[in-house]
């Protein structure tokens, strides 16, 4: 052999093991990498190709089943439908809320087992620490996100409904329509008692989910109070004592008479509510099996957790305003504020002044706009911007919500709440001055009304035969003239409101 030859053949590169281990390394620190970051998108997943594999196979199983089992749950009731269905059993709660924080620690567990499996010796220890610990934290983020919110929701499912236990009868079995009451009141800390505000019954059919809407004027007279009722004592007529005594003033006047003479409603803790709910239903003829009061803080707080509601404005509407004795609208710190006519988006503060203003207009008008807001808020609640402001609106539910359903019932409902927004319809029946008389009330034809709106095959009017009494000439306990919008007495779907 050449003596150059042999020379080149005998050479020996310095650095030929430093470039087999940075190889090594490369190679090493890809799989960590990639098996790590496996392990987050799949529990587990990343340790099937190490020693660990049979507790990888386990872990990413047991979360496949798991997986397929609330997927299956979930298209099997509707996604709605299930998800209002574990919302409110506080039980099942508690279970999610263990499983979550199990799951995710086992989930975490796979990942730093991964890392420690994979992780090659030599440079980067350092940045792969690190990026396992990012893995680690993108699980246990929206865990303790998930922990917070079930927590939240448990505690507010207690407070509404004084707790209890779970039943998984149907409430409805045996019932062809629920009626629940709805009232707006305007309590709050610088006002003295309880004024309802708004008064709505939602009557809904327990198999289709269609529901009719009832409101009544705030300013109605005479209105009956049933023998079973212990004011039917003070009242056997009615509340009748002229234009002082108006139906938005029986909750005050139960609750003052309770307080007067405490043995009027033994055992009963709110006389205000009770009273009210059995005169509406006397004035409606219907049995009014749960009741839902939400105060001004309430609605306000609610509208803002939407992130607003979008109204089609039908006439001028003043802001912090009144009416003065000489007919004259007064602007609060005199800054002239309206919603202009058009298509509008409210906050809370805004639809607010939408719905219980007064000024300008008359009760009737004011009606029309509170079933408008109504309507807006079951079309557009948005779960995505209610989901990011719930726990804000959780704090305000629990001081501005009475509710009188018990945990027993929350299931049931919260299906029918499913089986309504999915497949039902809102239609509304005002009991507007068209209907009724407000100072010399016609019951009977009230009743006549609300029957006919419910029954299986409704017509286009439900008004009766008779013609409608005259509107009253009594002007509105306002003051304010007649609204633009002419009122109806036939059941028309709640968009028409707008």
């Amino acid at each position: 052999m050449p003596p150059r030859e042999r020379r080149y053949r005998d050479y020996e590169d310095p650095y030929e093991d430093e470039y087999d281990d940075y190889s090594d390394l490369y190679g090493s620190s890809r799989r960590f990498f990639g098996l790590t970051a496996l392990s987050t998108l799949l529990p587990g997943a990343g340790l099937l190709g190490t020693r660990r594999r049979n507790f990888g196979r386990l872990l990413l199983l047991s979360f496949l089943l798991i997986g397929a089992l609330v997927l299956f749950y979930a298209w099997r009731k509707g996604f709605v439908t299930a998800a209002l269905d574990l919302a409110v059993r506080p039980r099942v709660l508690i279970g999610i809320l263990v499983a979550v924080i199990a799951g995710a620690l086992l989930w975490v567990t796979g990942i730093l087992l991964t890392a420690r499996e994979t992780a090659p010796n030599g440079r980067g220890s350092a940045l792969r620490a690190a990026f396992a610990a990012f893995c680690c934290l993108v699980i246990l983020a929206p865990a303790a996100t998930a922990v917070r919110y079930l927590t939240i929701q448990h505690d507010v499912v207690q407070v509404l409904t004084g707790g209890g236990e779970d039943a998984e009868a149907n409430a409805w079995a045996d019932k062809p329509r629920v009626n629940v009451l709805l009232l707006g009141s305007d309590a709050a800390d610088d006002r003295v008692g309880v004024r309802t505000d708004s008064m709505m019954v939602a009557s809904i059919d327990t198999q289709s989910g269609d529901a009719v809407l009832f409101s009544l004027p705030r300013n109605l007279e005479h209105a009956p109070i049933p023998s079973d009722n212990p004011l039917s004592r003070l009242y056997p007529n009615g509340y009748d004592c002229g234009d002082e005594c108006l139906l938005n003033g029986i909750w005050t006047l139960a609750a003052d008479q309770a307080e007067a003479d405490p043995t009027l409603f033994p055992g009963d803790d709110n006389p205000g509510l009770t009273t009210t709910r059995d005169v509406i239903g006397e004035i409606l003829g219907l049995e009014i099996d749960r009741s839902l009061v939400v105060n001004l803080r309430g609605f306000q707080a609610l509208v803002n957790a939407m992130g607003g509601i979008d109204i089609n404005v039908k006439e001028r509407i003043c802001v912090g305003c009144k009416l003065s004795s000489g007919g004259r609208i007064i602007f609060n710190n005199g800054v002239e504020r309206w919603i202009e006519p058009g298509q509008q988006h409210l906050d809370g503060y805004h639809a607010l002044w939408y719905a219980r203003s007064r000024a300008g207009s008359d009760d009737f008008s004011r009606m029309r706009r509170q079933r408008c807001v109504t309507g807006a808020i079951l079309n557009q609640a948005d779960p995505i911007a209610l989901l990011r402001n719930y726990p804000s609106l959780a704090e305000v539910i629990k001081d501005n919500v009475t509710l009188d359903i018990p945990t027993s019932e929350l299931p049931a409902w919260a299906e029918l709440v499913g089986t309504l927004q999915e497949k039902g319809s809102v239609r509304s029946l005002p009991i507007t001055n068209k209907v009724v008389n407000v100072v010399d009330p016609d019951y009977d034809q009230i009743r006549e009304l609300v029957q006919n709106a419910i029954s299986p095959q409704p017509t286009t009017s439900a008004a009766p035969t008779t013609s409608a009494p005259e509107p009253s000439d009594t002007p509105s306990e306002s003051g304010a003239s007649p609204s633009p919008s002419e009122p109806t007495d036939e059941v028309e779907d709640i968009s028409t409101a707008c």
